[in-house]
């Protein structure tokens, strides 16, 4: 049996066990053994990291050759427009190329969503909205990149889920160990 951890990441945590000078590390929340991020979350990015014992499911999870789908929401600087939205759909040109086409679409903000520590900058007279977007690869800092290319850049960025798995009702902090067949 394999260890799958579904674990809420909390925004300004890194994605590594060892300590660092600057964020909270892995190891303040989590102290089972021999367990290994499958993928990444910037600091600065909230929600689903998936850990494992299992070399070989690490690598399923992780390796963008596998297309694994990962569903985010993000909070965006002004109200999202259809236009927008349709481009994300399309794909988008980024600096290290375009884009595959993304599911996209406007929502409402999650319901049960966490307060963020620091919160999210508030301006009386700019509006913000919240678009749910699902890729499929993972290029460095994507998500953001992509809104901040269609004119709309992120302030809140959430991971929801990860092929079959999603944060559920995890909290910041909280986690839930899977046991899988191997």
């Amino acid at each position: 049996m394999s260890k799958l951890i579904l674990f809420n990441k909390p925004f300004g945590v890194i994605c590594q066990f060892s300590p660092h000078e600057k964020h909270q590390s892995l190891a303040e929340y989590i102290s089972i053994k021999d367990i290994y991020p499958a993928g990444r979350l910037d600091h600065d990015s909230e929600g689903l990291l998936l850990l494992t014992d299992d070399g070989k499911l690490q690598h399923k999870i992780s390796d963008p050759k596998n297309k694994m789908e990962k569903t985010y929401w993000a909070q965006v600087d002004k109200e999202i427009t259809d236009e927008a939205i349709d481009k994300l759909k399309k794909g988008v040109l980024l600096k290290d190329g375009k884009t595959k086409p993304a599911q996209a679409r406007i929502i409402a903000e999650p319901e049960n969503l966490w307060p963020r520590d620091p919160p999210v900058r508030f301006r009386k007279h700019i509006p913000t909205s919240w678009l749910e977007l699902s890729i499929s690869e993972g290029k460095n800092r994507q998500v953001r990149r992509m809104t901040a290319a269609v004119g709309f850049p992120t302030l809140r960025l959430i991971r929801y889920q990860i092929g079959e798995w999603t944060i559920g009702g995890l909290q910041p902090g909280e986690m839930d160990v899977l046991s899988l067949k191997s």
